[in-house]
């Protein structure tokens, strides 16, 4: 089981400073294999706050459209990632997500429940993931923390089963570029 906190994923590829891409030209699928190591994958999920546009606001609007592409470059026969959306919440001008840890939380727990999974490869560096971790690793359920070394979670690092962190090199490799297409 794969669970990718989306805009924890964003911003840490955009900290990366790697070459100017899209996220819509990410190979997710490649990047899935490439964590499970060979390993069955039962379910891919990105997690994020889903942006919900008002008519007159242009740049919520484009920012919204950018965020569609994203989905349906997630859901594509090529990805097949499912899209599980939090909210968007605006608090004095600035945006925040709500309801994506929660998601993330309550697939770890009854996925361990329902056995599901027997490892799930989590991409987040959020700590209120913890007490789930927790709950799935005394079912007998295997967590593996997937941070990046730029910024990485010591309280995931110390929880988990298994850690990798992530540097710029591993990722370019998804990155698509036209001669990987031809």
């Amino acid at each position: 089981m794969i669970l990718i906190d989306g805009s924890n994923f964003y911003f840490r590829l955009k900290d990366l400073k790697l070459p100017k891409y899209k996220v819509t030209e990410f190979d997710f699928n490649a990047f899935a294999k490439w964590l499970a190591r060979g390993r069955q994958i039962k379910s891919r999920n990105y997690y994020i706050g889903v942006i919900r546009a008002k008519q007159n606001d242009e740049k919520a609007q484009k920012l919204r459209m950018n965020q569609q592409r994203l989905f349906s470059h997630l859901k594509s026969k090529d990805n097949k990632f499912v899209v599980v959306g939090g909210y968007l919440m605006k608090n004095d001008g600035v945006y925040h997500e709500k309801g994506v840890d929660v998601r993330m939380a309550v697939d770890l727990v009854v996925g361990a429940c329902e056995d599901k999974y027997d490892t799930a490869i989590l991409l987040s560096s959020d700590t209120d993931l913890l007490p789930a971790i927790q709950y799935a690793q005394k079912r007998g359920k295997k967590v593996e923390y997937i941070g990046f070394a730029n910024k990485p979670s010591f309280g995931l690092i110390k929880t988990c089963n298994l850690r990798r962190l992530l540097i710029a090199e591993e990722i370019e490799e998804f990155i698509y570029r036209k001669s990987k297409k031809s």
